[in-house]
């Protein structure tokens, strides 16, 4: 088992020390019990209060955490303290994302406004409250003003979500459905017009809904991290304990959901071939990702929008990657930015960015300029979804209200990336940068044939989780098809897989049959809303527990002796003949 006592994979002691001081922050937020299996889950606090008053996440206060935004500047500025994003970050998200108006000017802001009383740069609320037309519309999100009336009309959720909120506050319905720093990229400097005057703000009560009460009564019973014994463990307590929109954003897939449940029930199809008397007494799990050194044979894929699960959003897998020696992708769409998980990162920690193309290149370049000057090491770039697929369980998780009828955070995410991308992005792509490309999102032996004749370092056969065309093929099937067809494209470049993946076997099946390594993206979004960071290294340890049993009973000692020999596939039907 990865324990934190034994020494990490690229963690120095300076960082091992900022690595222990998020641990704490997560145990104080958490409150988990200490299981009796797991040496990196945290103890449940001994703070008690009178008032447990809660909300969509955990509790917030200092010592006696409530949920109604007491306490909130103390606890944020301990949490960002150990992971260096800021305290506004972590207050909106506890407070199941309303706005929180004490979140208004920086520090530097504050200070010019004390230097010269009356002279500042303050925006005051009346003010804001002129501009609610569609021709004259500003916005609050976060403390800040946003000028927003040229974006109405190209807003993916329509204009009437922006008109419904215009003239105020926005920050709640904001965080639902937008990145951290999506008004920063999307609004010209000119658009973003200042600090509100957080004296002028009127003051709020906040009333518990029935989801936050729901919430509160469910985090009270949640089991010790240490009874997770399994990846289905910890989605269940997920489901349990996630705000609606969380759980739809992150559990939906495309339509009838066949892709999905496809995904899950594909491994079943490909059974061992078992060795014995192999003495097996030490197993090697270590592996390489783009020649990049790994503790195991899988990664953190790209998802977007950790934050919905956990205020600390990405940030927290990237802790726990670090701690574990994984590789992480990092989603275009996190709730982090590349900065704040850059910083988060333990020294040396390797980073993937995940590459949605801008219909504005431009923006793209910059980005990917951006995560070069941050020391990623590759891109892996998303081929799959010129468009989103229509995420049912998403969309009727959080109406919202738009000219449309309805709202979801997928949607509200997609209008932003070019329909039309070809194969000649691939080579624009390889124009502007020197890290290694990997092709996200192949579905078929032809399209990896193609990949190949391109000079990309790698493709990810995916189907997006089940979340793009439904009734598109199992990661598993068309890389069975291409060790049966094609053999000889994985010495041209490194193969990998998602899709369903929760077992060690799974990755393992995968492996015999020539992926690299093996990608699980729903598991860790579970693992960080559950449980925080404990959860994300929670789900190593039961992957890796698994990797070393199927090892020794398959008769191998290292992931190199793993061959396709060793598995074979099993015809569906054979599960469904009459008794």
């Amino acid at each position: 088992m990865i324990s934190l006592r034994t020494p990490r994979l690229w963690a120095t002691k300076a960082a091992r020390g900022r690595a222990d001081a998020v641990v704490r922050a997560n145990q104080r937020v958490f409150s988990i019990n200490r299981g009796p299996s797991s040496t990196t889950s945290a103890r449940r606090s001994n703070h008690t209060t009178a008032s447990t008053d809660s909300n969509d996440g955990p509790t917030l206060g200092s010592s006696n955490p409530r949920g109604d935004g007491s306490g909130t500047s103390e606890r944020a500025m301990t949490i960002s303290a150990a992971v260096g994003l800021s305290a506004a970050a972590i207050a909106y998200f506890w407070s199941n994302l309303r706005a929180l108006a004490s979140d208004a000017p920086g520090k530097e802001e504050l200070q010019a406004n004390a230097a010269a009383p009356g002279k500042g740069k303050f925006i005051s609320y009346q003010e804001v409250q002129k501009h609610n037309k569609p021709g004259d519309c500003w916005i609050i999100v976060k403390g800040k003003v946003y000028d927003v009336t040229d974006f109405l009309k190209s807003h993916p959720g329509g204009l009437g979500v922006i008109l419904a909120n215009s003239g105020q506050d926005a920050t709640a319905v904001y965080e639902r459905f937008h990145t951290t720093t999506f008004l920063q990229t999307i609004l010209k400097p000119e658009n973003h017009l200042g600090p509100v005057d957080p004296e002028s703000m009127p003051e709020k009560t906040l009333v518990k809904t029935d989801e936050e009460r729901r919430i509160e009564e469910a985090r009270k019973n949640m089991p010790p991290l240490g009874a997770m014994v399994n990846l289905n463990d910890i989605e269940e307590s997920a489901k349990k304990v996630l705000s609606s929109t969380a759980w739809g954003y992150y559990a939906s897939s495309s339509e009838t959901e066949n892709s999905h449940l496809n995904n899950l029930a594909s491994f079943k199809r490909y059974w061992f071939r078992p060795r014995v008397l192999r003495e097996v007494g030490q197993v090697d799990m270590s592996a390489t990702f783009l020649g990049i050194p790994t503790s195991l044979p899988i990664f953190v894929c790209p998802a977007a929008m950790a934050g919905l699960g956990h205020p600390l959003g990405e940030v927290n897998i990237t802790r726990g990657a670090g701690r574990t020696g994984i590789i992480q992708g990092i989603s275009s769409n996190a709730s982090c930015t590349v900065d704040e998980v850059a910083e988060a990162r333990t020294e040396g920690q390797p980073l993937v960015y995940q590459l949605y193309l801008t219909k504005d290149r431009a923006v793209s370049e910059r980005m990917v300029k951006r995560i070069e000057e941050l020391g990623f090491r590759a891109i892996m770039f998303t081929v799959d979804a010129p468009v989103l697929g229509k995420r049912e369980l998403d969309m009727k998780s959080k109406p919202v209200a738009s000219e449309t009828g309805g709202g979801n955070v997928a949607g509200s995410l997609a209008g932003y990336f070019d329909v039309n991308i070809g194969w000649k992005d691939v080579v624009w792509l390889r124009s502007i940068t020197k890290l290694p490309i990997i092709l996200k999102g192949i579905q078929t032996v032809e399209d990896v044939e193609i990949a190949a004749d391109y000079g990309v370092d790698g493709v990810l056969l995916s189907n997006h989780g089940g979340r793009q065309l439904d009734f598109a093929p199992a990661a598993i099937d068309v890389l069975y098809e291409l060790r049966q067809k094609r053999p000889d494209l994985m010495d041209k470049m490194e193969i990998y897989l998602d899709g369903g993946v929760r077992r060690g076997t799974d990755v393992l099946k995968a492996l015999c049959l020539g992926a690299k390594g093996v990608g699980l993206g729903r598991p860790f979004l579970f693992a960080n809303g559950a449980y925080g960071e404990e959860g994300v290294v929670r789900v190593v340890q039961i992957l890796e527990e698994e990797i070393g049993i199927g090892m020794r009973l398959l008769g191998v000692r290292s992931l190199g002796e793993l061959r396709p020999e060793m598995v074979q596939a099993i015809d569906a039907r054979v599960h469904n003949k009459p008794q």
